[in-house]
């Protein structure tokens, strides 16, 4: 069964309204549950609603058809945030109380979440969960206290299924920055920048892959192709370039908004200082030549502009920066067309950034075996099962709270996977049973055939759900759950 199929069980009653204190508090939601499926990849909603929202929320979304001259003659007709991809800069502050309305101005049923920050279960904007759906034409407005800080996200949880046009395949995702956090270093300009790639269509064989695709699958079953990819909103040399200086220092917040396309990018003459993973500073910033970027990944780097000239920061590979995945990097006084150099490419390693002492000893372990076992009930795309079971007939994880625990991600497959925590931050504290500690993410990608643990401490009590963060896994059975107990 699929997350569509799940969506038509789940009960109204998961979450109840709250409404609007005589204080003139505002009542967190106003908007359907979570209901029956509508047979095209969205989910339609129980007719159950709230109070009307009282006062004004302090920002405002709208989810909204969008059309996107993404080059020179080549328009995207998408769905996005206030008609404009990434959505507006969410800057909030740590610990802060912030409400977000979130309208949706479409025809299906959608929902948002907030990568990355620790919330309740109302608020993170997962239907597995049991948070609710927003229903055509209604407004819901999510209430957050933001932690941790640092560079976050919020984007779309819809399932898409076999629909490539819903979900993460749209342009409905935005960066989200939290301030209150170390200094991650003095720079001269800050630029954040969003790679997504557009026009997805079915790929029979994922072979045909191997040539166009950073994720270098090594299986035959199904997978999604794509026509362009962008920066921002963007196909390289359609925007304007970022202009700097000789001597500057430039901060770059990089974001993989991509539904399945992980990523590796270069700036030929230039290396990039990795200070945070996934908005968190880490224990060993180092100097790299190429960043690996899985999906639902960022990193923010340093770059000293110390070689003038007019350069391509785009993607390792020829044929995806043909795509468009890339921008230009302009000097001031530099003239003639951008240059690509290619720079020499190493295995991407996390243990670099991180210390190389053990992690604490757990109090409890989870072994989770990830196997693609082919195509069932009619889809296109291959099935995912975690320890033999797809969602949502899944064993749940059960965990006591204020505890720590390990999760041993083990991929018997030839595909990569982002896992993705929600709720939570986790420690990778191994990969491929070499020991290593401090590095505090919330997605991590496992390579084919590749175990990766990661620790979190069990303090944020609801349900909780992990999964890949690859659209095309995630819908079709790559999800699992944790509860407390």
């Amino acid at each position: 069964m699929d997350r569509r199929k799940f969506l038509a069980g789940m009960s109204t009653a998961a979450v109840a309204p709250i409404v609007c204190s005589p204080l003139g508090a505002a009542m967190q939601g106003h908007g359907g549950m979570a209901g029956m499926g509508d047979g095209q990849g969205g989910v339609k909603a129980a007719p159950t609603m709230g109070p009307p929202l009282c006062g004004k929320a302090d920002h405002t979304l709208r989810i909204e058809p969008c059309k996107l001259e993404i080059a020179p003659g080549v328009t995207v007709e998408t769905t996005a945030f206030n008609g404009q991809v990434p959505g507006p800069m969410l800057q909030l502050k740590k610990g802060v109380r912030t409400t977000i309305d979130v309208v949706n101005a479409t025809d299906v049923e959608d929902l948002t979440h907030w990568h990355g920050l620790h919330t309740d279960v109302r608020n993170d904007g997962a239907m597995e969960q049991g948070a609710p759906m927003i229903r055509p034409g209604e407004t819901f407005r999510y209430t957050l206290t933001p932690e941790p800080s640092g560079t976050r996200w919020y984007h779309t949880h819809n399932t898409a299924g076999d629909n490539l046009n819903l979900g993460g395949y749209s342009g409905q995702f935005g960066f989200l920055t939290v301030d209150g956090g170390p200094s991650l270093g003095d720079y001269d300009q800050e630029h954040y920048l969003a790679f997504h790639h557009w026009m997805p269509h079915f790929v029979p064989m994922v072979m045909q892959m191997q040539n166009i695709s950073a994720n270098r699958p090594v299986s035959t079953g199904s997978d999604v192709a794509y026509r362009h990819a962008t920066v921002n909103a963007h196909c390289l040399g359609a925007g304007e370039p970022l202009r700097v200086r000789k001597g500057q220092r430039i901060m770059l917040h990089l974001l993989n908004a991509s539904a399945t396309e992980n990523v590796v990018v270069a700036l030929p003459g230039h290396k990039f200082k990795v200070m945070a993973l996934d908005g968190n500073p880490v224990p060993n910033p180092r100097v790299v030549d190429t960043l690996s970027i899985a999906v639902a990944e960022r990193v923010d780097c340093i770059v000293e502009m110390d070689n003038p000239g007019v350069w391509i920061l785009g993607s390792t590979l020829p044929e995806v920066r043909e795509m468009g995945l890339g921008i230009v990097i302009e000097y001031a006084d530099a003239k003639g067309a951008a240059v690509w150099r290619d720079v020499p490419t190493v295995p991407w390693d996390y243990r670099q950034f991180a210390s190389d002492a053990a992690a604490p000893v757990p109090d409890g372990i989870f072994n989770l075996q990830f196997v693609d076992v082919g195509t069932k009930n009619g889809s296109m795309f291959d099935t995912w099962t975690i320890n033999g079971k797809s969602w949502p007939d899944v064993d749940p994880l059960r965990v006591e709270q204020g505890k720590r625990y390990r999760m041993l991600f083990h991929n018997l497959s030839g595909d990569q996977h982002p896992m993705h925590l929600h709720r939570h931050s986790f420690e990778v504290v191994a990969i491929d049973d070499k020991p290593m500690s401090g590095l505090i993410k919330d997605t991590v990608n496992v390579l084919p055939y590749q175990r990766v643990a990661v620790d979190f401490i069990a303090d944020k009590p609801g349900d909780t759900i992990y999964h890949c963060h690859m659209q095309l896994h995630m819908d079709h059975g790559f999800l699992g759950i944790i509860k407390y107990v």
